[in-house]
């Protein structure tokens, strides 16, 4: 189908006003649809909402590609849809631990995609920072905030990393494709630095 084809089924099918060059732009990336628009664009093209999405990062996108309304996964979590939503456009999630356990269920999340889903994960980079170049012990309760995962294996992972953390630095000075001399450092070099050791959690975590 040419994206004219698709603008017209778009507006013949779901009434909607879009033009060729719209969904071009949808299709470069150049563009984002709302949640309606791209359900509309998944019944057009005969397929599901999530099979027109890139890996989903944000809440939005995982419930789209669940295909669950707003409300119906506020109810599957114990929220008012009110408060969902808040979350949901803040990308911050502030549920309990039962309700996120309820929502990595309802979306089928893994332990790395509830970080990445719920806002988390440059906090938890920035943790993992100070656990590897300072003492380790001292960050296993505010890291195990935000990961769901067993406290003897948090524990485990968090010592190993510090470990070859601390061996690296001293046999090469560098690990990842950030140097100790960078650890601190912002710009590139320090964001490929945070997410080295994002990476090499979940690794060593087996997740």
């Amino acid at each position: 189908m040419a994206p004219g084809h698709v603008a017209y089924g778009l507006g013949a099918q779901y009434g909607l006003r879009i033009s060729a060059d719209t969904v071009t732009a949808w299709e470069r990336g150049l563009a984002l649809p709302t949640e309606y628009e791209l359900t509309a664009l998944a019944g057009v093209l005969w397929c599901a909402p999530g099979d027109l999405l890139t890996a989903a990062r944000s809440l939005r996108e995982h419930r789209v590609a669940q295909g669950l309304a707003a409300d119906e996964l506020a109810r599957l979590v114990g929220l008012e849809m009110s408060a969902y939503l808040r979350m949901e456009e803040s990308g911050h999630w502030r549920g309990n631990e039962r309700q996120s356990a309820a929502l990595s269920e309802a979306l089928g999340l893994s332990a790395a995609g509830f970080v990445t889903a719920t806002g988390r994960y440059d906090e938890l980079a920035e943790l993992l920072r100070g656990a590897v170049t300072t003492r380790w012990q001292a960050y296993t309760r505010p890291v195990a905030k935000l990961v769901p995962l067993e406290r003897r294996l948090l524990q485990d992972v968090l010592e190993r990393l510090h470990g070859d953390y601390q061996a690296l630095m001293v046999s090469t000075l560098s690990w990842s494709t950030g140097g100790a001399e960078r650890v601190g450092s912002d710009g590139e070099a320090g964001r490929a630095f945070l997410d080295g050791i994002v990476e090499r959690f979940w690794e060593t975590a087996g997740v």
